[in-house]
């Protein structure tokens, strides 16, 4: 059965079909909009946190009394938090800079209670890209399959040149679904069992 006792402040589509993979079926979607301008100097972990918690917050004040799940997925290389690609030649730039290298996908979860307790967990997930060859890196950006995300999409045709995940994979896609379940179930939000099935056998 589902569970439909929180919102959801992400547009994602991966996010929501994630949450529902697991009988989390958010009751609504709401994005929250806020300024994604990283402040000068800010490192990619507590800026992700900072998305994260602010998402929340903007939605949990736009919808009192509701639990509020958000999240914010950023890949960083280096110390370098990768922006969204305006262009072919700037999404060529970021492949060319990822093309061999181990870089980090950082997931920040957040959940805001009825009760206005705050809940949040930050996933770090290390990716190891093969070398990409000029027809790769072409192929990839004419896919434009990175048209309106950060970097890129895992699902897809850029799985085929990663060459190992250290961490979590739905972490990646947008949403770590070990450490979401737990904040959730922490809230009381459980997916609900069919009627009957947790019941013991009577008598004999």
């Amino acid at each position: 059965m589902q569970t439909k006792d929180f919102i959801l402040a992400s547009g994602s589509p991966q996010r929501r079909a994630l949450l529902e993979s697991i009988g989390m079926f958010p009751k609504d979607i709401r994005p929250a909009g806020i300024d994604e301008t990283p402040f000068s100097g800010e490192e990619p972990l507590p800026y992700i946190r900072r998305m994260a918690l602010s998402k929340a917050q903007a939605a949990a004040a736009a919808n009192p009394g509701e639990n509020v799940l958000s999240a914010d997925t950023v890949i960083v290389v280096g110390s370098k938090i990768i922006q969204k690609s305006p262009d072919d030649a700037a999404q060529t730039a970021v492949m060319r800079l990822l093309s061999g290298r181990t870089h980090r996908v950082i997931t920040s979860v957040c959940l805001i209670d009825r009760s206005g307790h705050i809940s949040q967990k930050t996933v770090t997930t290390k990716i190891v890209m093969k070398h990409l060859t000029d027809a790769e890196i072409a192929e990839y950006v004419a896919s434009g399959e990175w048209h309106g995300v950060a970097g890129y999409k895992i699902e897809g045709l850029l799985a085929g040149f990663v060459k190992k995940i250290i961490g979590s994979h739905s972490g990646v896609i947008g949403l770590p679904l070990y450490e979401t379940r737990n904040l959730l179930n922490g809230a009381g939000i459980r997916r609900k069992q069919a009627a009957g099935k947790s019941k013991l056998k009577q008598g004999a």
